[in-house]
């Protein structure tokens, strides 16, 4: 069985490796392996080990075509790129990196784990690594404040037209839009089903344990649902009352069994019933969706957030590295990302290249946008030490 195992990972290592690995599908790769005679144990071992990966490489062939660059973006030499790693940069290698090369010209060097104290610490001694890294808009910011560690984004090399100005920043540009939201369990209530913050506050009508973000190790409270769940307007919430938001929590405390701290535990706790209702990111609660799982999400009063691409100042293929920013918020490499992975676009021409079933799970598309308020960075980083600040008096209490 082992030897089956190494094998099949074998053979689909070089099968994805293939230049038409997009059109080597499920059925394809059962049949040469059946035909290899292995066994059918190996056969049901195969669903369970690679079909995530036969997945992505199915999605691939259908995805939109690259066809017509601007001049502007094209060049030589390389760039070098920090992301996150895993499935996110698998999907980025399909939908950015791989067309922007072939595209341009321009190379690009992939790199993981972009760490904003390196990112610091290379400006610092002029010792800069990466072009290019993916980070929140919170952490660009907050570097900004401590001094001069960003190159400012060309926008005159981007679809600008079709951007958004929210996900347009002067140090960095947004490319990966993701939704804070609340899921539920569909088997945990009869009849009705919860809508909006009014109902996760709602514990008379929709009971049960709930699980929500902390304030601690990084990750913010959900000050906005707070104020909607008090009676603020979608469009008032912002300048956020801190004491109304903070009184409202209060309400809620104590069917909250667990504060996370980190994104996937949410996503584990409805998955394995342990809470009815939780806030979550939208891409966590997509993943378990995919494997079944009862959960529903509750999109209306939510916040857009985004992670961003961002130029460390000084960095020594600073020109190319803008021609890849602006290629990565093009329709087609935007489309091709939302296709491969489920986050939304920020180039709202992308929406015409998704094909339905897709489009209408994403945060940034049309009839889901319309429900969600965008997260006010400038806000948050004015008051976020006021906040982390009550948030320790608050959990104590």
């Amino acid at each position: 069985m082992e030897r089956d195992r190494n094998f099949l990972e074998h053979l689909l290592s070089l099968a994805l490796r293939s230049p038409h690995a997009a059109d080597f599908g499920r059925r394809e790769f059962l049949r040469a392996t059946g035909q290899l005679g292995l066994s059918a144990v190996a056969l049901a071992e195969l669903g369970k080990l690679l079909g995530p990966a036969l997945a992505l490489a199915a999605d691939a062939g259908h995805l939109p075509e690259i066809t017509r660059v601007p001049d502007r973006l094209k060049g030589k030499g390389e760039v070098r790129v920090c992301s996150w790693g895993g499935a996110l940069q698998e999907a980025q290698r399909k939908a950015y990196f791989q067309p922007f090369e072939q595209s341009t010209g321009i190379k690009v060097i992939e790199a993981e784990g972009p760490d904003s104290a390196k990112i610091k610490a290379m400006v610092d001694t002029n010792n800069i690594e990466w072009d290019v890294a993916e980070l929140n808009r919170d952490t660009v910011m907050n570097l900004v404040k401590k001094g001069d560690y960003f190159e400012k984004i060309d926008y005159g090399l981007c679809d600008s037209a079709n951007i958004d100005a929210a996900f347009r920043y002067e140090y960095a540009l947004d490319m990966l839009p993701y939704a804070t939201i609340y899921a539920y369990r569909t088997d945990a209530f009869k009849g009705a089903e919860p809508e909006g913050w009014a109902d996760f506050w709602d514990v008379a009508r929709f009971p049960g344990p709930r699980t929500m973000p902390g304030g601690a190790g990084g990750i913010l409270p959900i000050l906005e649902g707070a104020m909607i769940a008090a009676g603020t307007p979608m469009d008032k919430v912002y300048p956020i009352d801190i004491d109304k938001a903070y009184a409202s929590l209060a309400k809620i405390k104590p069917s909250v069994v667990k504060w996370w701290d980190a994104g996937a535990i949410p996503a584990q706790l409805l998955n394995d019933k342990e809470v009815n209702m939780g806030v979550a990111w939208n891409g966590r609660i997509a993943a378990i969706q995919a494997k079944g799982a009862p959960v529903k999400i509750s999109w209306r009063g939510g916040t857009i957030n985004s992670d961003c691409w961002a130029i460390p100042k000084g960095a020594p293929n600073r020109e190319n590295a803008q021609k890849f920013t602006a290629f990565t918020t093009l329709a087609e490499p935007q489309a091709r990302l939302s296709i491969l992975i489920p986050y939304g676009f920020v180039n709202n021409a992308a929406a015409e290249l998704i094909p339905p079933e897709r489009l209408k799970t994403l945060p940034t598309s049309p009839e889901i946008k319309k429900n969600l308020i965008i997260y006010n960075y400038e806000w948050w980083a004015a008051n976020l030490d006021k906040v982390v600040d009550r948030w320790a008096s608050f959990v104590l209490q």
